[in-house]
Protein backbone atom coordinates (compact mmCIF):
# COMPACT_ATOMS: atom_id res chain seq x y z
CA UNK A 1 0.00 0.00 0.00
CA UNK A 2 1.30 3.40 -0.91
CA UNK A 3 0.49 6.44 1.01
CA UNK A 4 0.72 10.06 0.26
CA UNK A 5 4.02 12.09 0.78
CA UNK A 6 2.14 14.17 3.15
CA UNK A 7 0.32 11.60 4.93
CA UNK A 8 4.24 9.80 5.73
CA UNK A 9 5.51 12.81 6.75
CA UNK A 10 2.65 12.96 9.34
CA UNK A 11 3.33 9.80 10.47
CA UNK A 12 7.14 10.36 11.17
CA UNK A 13 6.18 13.64 12.89
CA UNK A 14 3.79 11.96 15.38
CA UNK A 15 6.15 9.27 16.08
CA UNK A 16 8.52 12.27 16.97
CA UNK A 17 6.67 13.69 18.86
CA UNK A 18 5.26 10.64 20.79
CA UNK A 19 8.97 9.26 21.61
CA UNK A 20 9.98 12.81 22.98
CA UNK A 21 6.93 12.85 25.02
CA UNK A 22 7.86 9.96 26.47
CA UNK A 23 11.42 10.66 27.03
CA UNK A 24 10.08 13.62 29.03
CA UNK A 25 7.85 10.89 31.18
CA UNK A 26 8.72 8.05 34.01
CA UNK A 27 6.40 6.22 36.04
CA UNK A 28 7.97 3.91 38.27
CA UNK A 29 6.49 0.58 40.79
CA UNK A 30 7.62 0.84 43.90
CA UNK A 31 7.21 -0.17 47.54
CA UNK A 32 8.50 -1.90 50.49
CA UNK A 33 8.33 -5.14 52.51
CA UNK A 34 8.60 -4.68 56.11
CA UNK A 35 8.08 -8.51 58.36
CA UNK A 36 8.92 -8.95 61.99
CA UNK A 37 8.63 -11.81 64.35
CA UNK A 38 7.88 -11.02 68.20
CA UNK A 39 5.94 -11.34 70.79
CA UNK A 40 3.63 -7.84 71.62
CA UNK A 41 1.34 -6.97 74.60
CA UNK A 42 -0.16 -3.67 75.12
CA UNK A 43 -0.72 -2.33 78.87
CA UNK A 44 -4.13 -3.33 79.22
CA UNK A 45 -4.24 -6.21 76.73
CA UNK A 46 -5.16 -9.86 78.30
CA UNK A 47 -2.10 -11.35 77.16
CA UNK A 48 1.02 -11.23 75.27
CA UNK A 49 1.17 -11.98 71.29
CA UNK A 50 3.60 -13.61 69.52
CA UNK A 51 3.14 -13.57 66.00
CA UNK A 52 4.51 -12.75 62.57
CA UNK A 53 3.54 -9.42 61.56
CA UNK A 54 3.86 -6.87 58.77
CA UNK A 55 5.06 -3.26 59.14
CA UNK A 56 7.66 -3.19 62.09
CA UNK A 57 9.46 0.04 61.43
CA UNK A 58 7.40 0.97 58.32
CA UNK A 59 3.88 -0.18 56.99
CA UNK A 60 4.36 -2.33 53.68
CA UNK A 61 3.01 -0.60 50.98
CA UNK A 62 3.27 -0.97 47.13
CA UNK A 63 2.10 1.31 43.77
CA UNK A 64 2.69 3.19 40.74
CA UNK A 65 4.40 6.84 41.01
CA UNK A 66 5.02 8.78 37.79
CA UNK A 67 5.85 12.28 36.38
CA UNK A 68 5.81 14.19 33.18
CA UNK A 69 7.82 17.21 32.67
CA UNK A 70 5.69 19.90 30.82
CA UNK A 71 8.14 22.57 30.28
CA UNK A 72 9.16 25.48 31.16
CA UNK A 73 9.74 24.17 34.53
CA UNK A 74 6.20 22.70 35.19
CA UNK A 75 5.74 19.21 35.86
CA UNK A 76 2.68 16.98 36.12
CA UNK A 77 2.92 14.24 38.78
CA UNK A 78 0.93 11.20 40.21
CA UNK A 79 0.65 8.74 43.17
CA UNK A 80 -1.26 5.56 43.37
CA UNK A 81 0.17 3.32 46.29
CA UNK A 82 -1.61 1.34 48.96
CA UNK A 83 -0.77 -0.36 51.98
CA UNK A 84 -0.07 -4.30 52.40
CA UNK A 85 0.05 -6.99 55.25
CA UNK A 86 3.41 -8.52 53.84
CA UNK A 87 2.42 -11.61 56.48
CA UNK A 88 -0.56 -12.84 54.83
CA UNK A 89 -0.81 -11.16 51.68
CA UNK A 90 -3.89 -9.26 52.43
CA UNK A 91 -4.45 -5.78 51.12
CA UNK A 92 -4.95 -2.62 53.65
CA UNK A 93 -3.44 -2.05 56.82
CA UNK A 94 -6.54 -3.33 58.48
CA UNK A 95 -9.59 -5.33 57.34
CA UNK A 96 -11.83 -2.41 55.39
CA UNK A 97 -9.12 0.02 54.80
CA UNK A 98 -9.38 1.18 51.23
CA UNK A 99 -7.19 0.09 48.17
CA UNK A 100 -5.08 3.14 47.72
CA UNK A 101 -5.22 4.49 51.49
CA UNK A 102 -1.11 5.66 50.97
CA UNK A 103 -1.94 7.80 48.01
CA UNK A 104 -4.07 8.46 45.28
CA UNK A 105 -3.58 12.14 44.01
CA UNK A 106 -2.45 14.37 41.22
CA UNK A 107 -0.12 17.01 41.11
CA UNK A 108 1.22 20.46 39.70
CA UNK A 109 4.18 21.52 40.66
CA UNK A 110 6.75 24.52 39.62
CA UNK A 111 8.50 27.62 40.39
CA UNK A 112 5.13 28.73 42.45
CA UNK A 113 5.81 25.93 44.35
CA UNK A 114 2.83 22.39 44.72
CA UNK A 115 -0.41 21.79 44.29
CA UNK A 116 -2.10 18.16 45.23
CA UNK A 117 -5.28 17.18 44.47
CA UNK A 118 -6.62 13.39 45.83
CA UNK A 119 -5.89 11.24 48.93
CA UNK A 120 -2.37 12.23 50.44
CA UNK A 121 -0.80 13.49 53.81
CA UNK A 122 -2.19 14.93 57.29
CA UNK A 123 -0.72 17.87 58.09
CA UNK A 124 0.31 16.04 61.31
CA UNK A 125 2.10 13.07 59.60
CA UNK A 126 5.60 14.59 58.73
CA UNK A 127 6.22 16.34 61.70
CA UNK A 128 5.20 13.21 63.72
CA UNK A 129 7.44 10.90 61.85
CA UNK A 130 10.61 12.95 60.96
CA UNK A 131 10.88 13.92 64.58
CA UNK A 132 11.18 10.68 65.93
CA UNK A 133 13.84 8.01 65.66
CA UNK A 134 11.19 5.56 64.90
CA UNK A 135 10.05 7.28 62.12
CA UNK A 136 6.42 5.96 60.64
CA UNK A 137 6.82 2.77 62.53
CA UNK A 138 2.91 2.16 63.82
CA UNK A 139 3.93 -0.95 65.59
CA UNK A 140 6.66 0.34 67.82
CA UNK A 141 7.72 3.85 68.04
CA UNK A 142 6.05 5.60 70.92
CA UNK A 143 5.31 8.62 69.69
CA UNK A 144 3.33 7.67 66.78
CA UNK A 145 1.29 4.37 68.87
CA UNK A 146 -0.04 7.41 70.86
CA UNK A 147 -1.03 9.80 68.06
CA UNK A 148 -2.80 7.03 65.96
CA UNK A 149 -2.88 3.28 67.47
CA UNK A 150 -5.68 2.17 69.20
CA UNK A 151 -4.61 -0.91 71.57
CA UNK A 152 -7.07 -3.51 72.92
CA UNK A 153 -9.98 -5.05 71.56
CA UNK A 154 -12.27 -3.16 69.22
CA UNK A 155 -15.45 -2.04 70.56
CA UNK A 156 -13.45 -1.79 73.85
CA UNK A 157 -10.22 -0.09 73.70
CA UNK A 158 -8.10 0.70 76.47
CA UNK A 159 -6.21 3.52 74.57
CA UNK A 160 -8.32 5.52 72.10
CA UNK A 161 -5.48 7.44 69.62
CA UNK A 162 -5.52 11.59 70.36
CA UNK A 163 -5.03 12.50 66.85
CA UNK A 164 -8.52 12.00 65.08
CA UNK A 165 -8.92 11.65 60.99
CA UNK A 166 -6.53 9.21 60.33
CA UNK A 167 -2.95 9.67 59.11
CA UNK A 168 -4.12 10.81 55.51
CA UNK A 169 -7.13 12.41 54.43
CA UNK A 170 -9.02 12.10 51.35
CA UNK A 171 -10.93 14.26 49.26
CA UNK A 172 -7.79 16.78 49.74
CA UNK A 173 -6.46 19.57 48.33
CA UNK A 174 -2.64 20.48 49.62
CA UNK A 175 -0.82 23.86 48.79
CA UNK A 176 3.56 23.38 49.11
CA UNK A 177 5.44 26.59 49.40
CA UNK A 178 8.48 26.49 47.87
CA UNK A 179 12.09 26.26 49.47
CA UNK A 180 13.30 29.25 51.34
CA UNK A 181 16.33 28.75 52.48
CA UNK A 182 15.42 25.63 54.35
CA UNK A 183 11.72 26.24 55.52
CA UNK A 184 8.93 25.05 53.77
CA UNK A 185 4.83 24.66 54.30
CA UNK A 186 1.98 23.24 53.72
CA UNK A 187 -1.73 24.03 53.36
CA UNK A 188 -4.25 20.92 53.57
CA UNK A 189 -8.12 21.48 53.27
CA UNK A 190 -10.14 18.66 53.30
CA UNK A 191 -13.88 19.02 51.57
CA UNK A 192 -16.84 17.52 54.22
CA UNK A 193 -18.77 16.78 51.29
CA UNK A 194 -21.75 17.28 53.25
CA UNK A 195 -24.89 18.14 51.28
CA UNK A 196 -26.17 21.46 52.33
CA UNK A 197 -22.76 21.62 55.13
CA UNK A 198 -20.40 23.89 53.69
CA UNK A 199 -18.78 24.38 57.15
CA UNK A 200 -17.68 21.00 57.59
CA UNK A 201 -14.13 19.87 56.82
CA UNK A 202 -10.68 19.45 58.00
CA UNK A 203 -8.23 21.87 57.56
CA UNK A 204 -4.55 22.42 58.94
CA UNK A 205 -1.14 23.56 58.10
CA UNK A 206 2.63 22.31 59.06
CA UNK A 207 6.09 23.97 58.67
CA UNK A 208 9.19 22.06 58.76
CA UNK A 209 13.07 23.97 58.74
CA UNK A 210 16.47 22.18 58.17
CA UNK A 211 19.56 24.26 58.47
CA UNK A 212 22.97 22.04 58.85
CA UNK A 213 22.28 19.75 61.74
CA UNK A 214 19.09 21.79 63.05
CA UNK A 215 15.67 20.77 62.60
CA UNK A 216 12.45 22.51 63.71
CA UNK A 217 8.98 21.75 62.77
CA UNK A 218 5.01 22.66 63.64
CA UNK A 219 1.80 21.67 62.70
CA UNK A 220 -2.05 22.72 63.71
CA UNK A 221 -5.10 21.09 62.48
CA UNK A 222 -8.81 20.96 63.24
CA UNK A 223 -10.70 17.92 62.00
CA UNK A 224 -14.18 17.18 61.40
CA UNK A 225 -14.76 15.25 58.74
CA UNK A 226 -13.95 11.33 59.19
CA UNK A 227 -12.11 9.45 55.89
CA UNK A 228 -12.72 6.30 54.34
CA UNK A 229 -10.16 5.38 56.92
CA UNK A 230 -11.18 7.33 59.93
CA UNK A 231 -9.71 7.38 63.14
CA UNK A 232 -11.10 5.89 67.00
CA UNK A 233 -12.61 8.84 67.88
CA UNK A 234 -13.86 11.34 64.67
CA UNK A 235 -16.71 9.04 63.76
CA UNK A 236 -19.55 7.69 65.92
CA UNK A 237 -19.59 3.70 63.86
CA UNK A 238 -15.89 3.02 64.84
CA UNK A 239 -15.60 5.39 68.56
CA UNK A 240 -15.11 2.65 70.89
CA UNK A 241 -17.73 1.85 73.56
CA UNK A 242 -16.10 3.52 76.32
CA UNK A 243 -15.33 6.87 74.39
CA UNK A 244 -17.91 9.28 72.73
CA UNK A 245 -17.35 10.41 69.02
CA UNK A 246 -15.19 13.37 68.57
CA UNK A 247 -17.11 15.99 66.09
CA UNK A 248 -14.43 18.62 66.08
CA UNK A 249 -10.41 18.25 67.37
CA UNK A 250 -8.04 20.94 67.27
CA UNK A 251 -4.15 20.30 67.92
CA UNK A 252 -0.83 21.74 67.80
CA UNK A 253 2.69 20.80 67.53
CA UNK A 254 5.96 21.41 67.73
CA UNK A 255 9.13 19.35 67.77
CA UNK A 256 12.76 19.57 66.94
CA UNK A 257 15.80 17.94 66.56
CA UNK A 258 19.65 18.24 66.68
CA UNK A 259 22.37 16.44 64.90
CA UNK A 260 25.65 15.93 66.91
CA UNK A 261 27.51 13.52 65.03
CA UNK A 262 27.84 11.18 67.80
CA UNK A 263 23.96 10.75 68.32
CA UNK A 264 20.98 12.69 66.49
CA UNK A 265 18.42 14.14 69.54
CA UNK A 266 14.49 14.72 69.44
CA UNK A 267 12.15 16.12 70.80
CA UNK A 268 8.15 17.23 70.73
CA UNK A 269 5.00 18.80 72.41
CA UNK A 270 1.60 18.42 71.05
CA UNK A 271 -1.63 19.04 72.73
CA UNK A 272 -5.15 17.94 71.47
CA UNK A 273 -8.63 19.24 72.17
CA UNK A 274 -11.63 17.34 71.32
CA UNK A 275 -15.70 18.50 71.93
CA UNK A 276 -18.38 16.14 71.12
CA UNK A 277 -21.68 16.35 70.62
CA UNK A 278 -22.96 15.49 73.79
CA UNK A 279 -20.91 18.76 74.61
CA UNK A 280 -17.96 16.23 76.41
CA UNK A 281 -14.58 17.30 76.50
CA UNK A 282 -11.28 15.65 76.42
CA UNK A 283 -7.89 17.23 75.66
CA UNK A 284 -4.52 15.46 75.82
CA UNK A 285 -0.83 16.99 76.07
CA UNK A 286 1.91 15.00 74.95
CA UNK A 287 5.47 15.18 74.77
CA UNK A 288 8.65 12.66 73.70
CA UNK A 289 12.08 12.18 73.35
CA UNK A 290 14.23 10.45 71.25
CA UNK A 291 17.63 9.31 70.46
CA UNK A 292 19.77 7.58 67.09
CA UNK A 293 23.41 7.31 67.70
CA UNK A 294 25.55 5.54 64.64
CA UNK A 295 26.95 2.28 65.86
CA UNK A 296 28.72 -0.41 63.91
CA UNK A 297 27.24 0.18 60.49
CA UNK A 298 23.69 0.55 61.99
CA UNK A 299 22.05 3.12 64.44
CA UNK A 300 21.06 2.72 67.93
CA UNK A 301 17.65 4.15 68.48
CA UNK A 302 15.66 5.33 71.62
CA UNK A 303 12.20 6.96 71.96
CA UNK A 304 9.92 7.68 74.77
CA UNK A 305 6.37 9.40 74.89
CA UNK A 306 4.29 10.53 77.53
CA UNK A 307 0.65 11.26 77.57
CA UNK A 308 -1.51 12.93 80.20
CA UNK A 309 -5.44 12.54 79.00
CA UNK A 310 -8.14 14.62 80.94
CA UNK A 311 -11.15 15.68 80.56
CA UNK A 312 -15.29 15.21 80.84
CA UNK A 313 -15.49 12.65 78.31
CA UNK A 314 -15.66 9.14 79.12
CA UNK A 315 -11.87 7.30 79.57
CA UNK A 316 -10.23 10.09 79.93
CA UNK A 317 -8.52 11.38 83.32
CA UNK A 318 -5.73 8.34 81.66
CA UNK A 319 -1.69 8.44 81.43
CA UNK A 320 0.04 6.48 79.03
CA UNK A 321 3.95 6.40 78.73
CA UNK A 322 5.45 4.52 76.27
CA UNK A 323 9.56 3.13 75.76
CA UNK A 324 10.99 1.72 73.27
CA UNK A 325 14.68 1.12 72.08
CA UNK A 326 16.35 -1.17 69.70
CA UNK A 327 19.07 -1.14 66.80
CA UNK A 328 18.73 -0.97 63.09
CA UNK A 329 21.59 -2.84 61.34
CA UNK A 330 21.98 -1.68 57.16
CA UNK A 331 22.59 -4.54 55.19
CA UNK A 332 22.99 -2.32 52.13
CA UNK A 333 21.14 0.98 51.43
CA UNK A 334 17.51 -0.74 50.97
CA UNK A 335 18.00 -3.37 53.32
CA UNK A 336 18.21 -3.89 56.76
CA UNK A 337 17.24 -5.08 59.75
CA UNK A 338 15.99 -4.43 63.38
CA UNK A 339 15.86 -5.42 66.89
CA UNK A 340 13.19 -4.00 69.33
CA UNK A 341 12.09 -3.98 73.10
CA UNK A 342 9.11 -2.01 74.45
CA UNK A 343 7.61 -1.28 77.23
CA UNK A 344 3.99 0.43 77.59
CA UNK A 345 2.26 1.56 80.80
CA UNK A 346 -1.48 2.75 81.05
CA UNK A 347 -2.39 4.28 84.80
CA UNK A 348 -5.31 2.22 84.66
CA UNK A 349 -2.99 -1.30 83.89
CA UNK A 350 -0.09 -3.09 84.71
CA UNK A 351 3.15 -2.78 82.26
CA UNK A 352 3.37 -4.57 79.49
CA UNK A 353 6.52 -5.49 77.29
CA UNK A 354 7.00 -6.63 73.94
CA UNK A 355 10.11 -7.82 72.06
CA UNK A 356 10.53 -7.80 68.13
CA UNK A 357 12.74 -8.57 64.89
CA UNK A 358 12.27 -8.25 61.43
CA UNK A 359 13.88 -7.34 58.14
CA UNK A 360 13.08 -3.99 55.88
CA UNK A 361 13.56 -3.83 51.99
CA UNK A 362 12.77 -0.96 49.71
CA UNK A 363 11.98 -1.34 45.93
Amino acid sequence: MKYPMHRAATAIAATLLAGSAMAQSNVSVQGLMDVYAGSVKFSGDSGSKASLNSGGMTTSWMGFKGAEDLGGGLKAEFALTGFLQADTGASGRFYGDTMFARDANVALSGAFGRISLGRDLAPSFLPTVIFNPFGDSFSFSPLVLHTWVPSGDFGKRTWANFAAGDSGWSNEVIYTTPNFNGLSANFHYQFGEKAGDTGTKNAGMNALYFNGPLALSAYYHQVQVANPTPGALIDATVAPVNYAAVNNQKTWFVGGSCDLTVAKLYATYSRSKDDTATALAMEDKTYSLGLKAPAAGGDILAGFASTKRTGTLVGADLKRDTLTAGYDYNLSKRTDVYALVMSDKLSTADRANSIAAGIRHKF
